[in-house]
């Protein structure tokens, strides 16, 4: 049994620990509320520019031909799968599940055949797989100076103009993002998106012309050949953005549970070194009695 002493320094000890985890917690609620409201600032933006080219792409018709990045390589032998986490821990399993996901989409395209490379964004994401596909990495997005919207606007442009350069290097037919959208604070939904040939996400409004032909000018194509870099940095912006409001309410809640869970152990602590402490006095009294009558 842990002596007098043991007890008390584990009580210490613990009650350190919950200091920390609690001011964690606090940081954490207040970076939330800033991640929070840009991520759903941007929503609307990205959902209109996913509508434009919704629209576009099908006022061009089918076999319309088209830019690059519309129209793909004509090939999906090469996958580069780009993997979105946190650059820190102590997030419960925010980064866990989106590593899975990023496995599992992985082993899907490696059991058909498909060539497989890998950019990490976040050093989490790169831990987590770097022991069984280091092999297949080919770069790595450091994200820890990017601390606001607008620092990540810049790392998402130039990341952006990095995937367009590959694409047109022909290093890569398919490019799919990894990243868990922020739903609500208590969860967080690990999502693969197509970004390279660019597409529209599933479910994506169009304008309903009522039997009206538009002409656009300049033509489709050319418009295309405009916009679509800029929907590639605006869908990269949009999941780092999600990311980051996903992480500090994962962390939020992760800390507040660790909060509880060590006020539990100060309790159960508590009680054991009052019990010891009673147990060592009743047997001093005893002592003490005995010795009296023994006189």
């Amino acid at each position: 049994m842990p002596s007098l002493k043991e007890l008390k320094n584990r009580i210490a000890s613990v009650k350190s620990t919950q200091k920390i985890t609690k001011a964690k917690q606090m940081v954490a609620a207040a970076k939330l509320r800033r991640a929070q409201e840009a991520a759903e600032a941007s929503r609307p933006y990205a959902v209109r520019m996913a509508s434009v080219v919704a629209n576009l792409t099908g006022a061009m018709g089918e076999g319309a031909g088209g830019p690059k990045l519309l129209a793909g390589t004509g090939g999906d032998q090469t996958h580069l799968i780009v993997v979105m986490t946190a650059e820190r821990g102590l997030c419960g399993g925010f980064n866990t599940n989106t590593v899975k996901l990023a496995r599992q989409t992985i082993d899907e395209l490696r059991a058909v055949g498909k060539t497989v490379k890998i950019i990490t964004v976040g050093k989490k994401g790169r831990e987590q797989l770097g022991s069984e596909y280091g092999d297949l990495f080919v770069d790595h997005l450091d994200t820890s100076e990017a601390r606001n919207a607008a620092a990540q606007s810049d790392l998402a442009i130039g990341f952006g103009s990095a995937l367009n350069a590959r694409f047109n290097g022909e290093e890569f037919d398919v490019c799919t993002l990894v990243y868990s959208r922020f739903k609500n604070v208590l969860s967080q939904v690990p999502t693969a998106q197509q970004l390279i040939p660019a597409s529209a996400p599933e479910g994506t409004e169009t304008t309903d012309l009522e039997g009206a032909i538009y002409q656009y000018e300049p033509s489709e194509p050319e418009i295309l050949e405009t916009l679509l870099p800029r929907y590639l940095n605006t869908q990269l912006l949009s999941a780092m953005l999600e990311s980051t409001a996903g992480e500090q309410a994962a962390s939020m809640t992760a800390m507040d549970n660790a909060t509880r869970n060590a006020g539990d152990i100060i309790s159960a602590l508590t009680l054991q070194y009052n019990r010891a402490r009673q147990a060592q006095i009743t047997k001093e009294l005893i002592e003490i009695i005995s010795g009296a009558e023994a006189l």
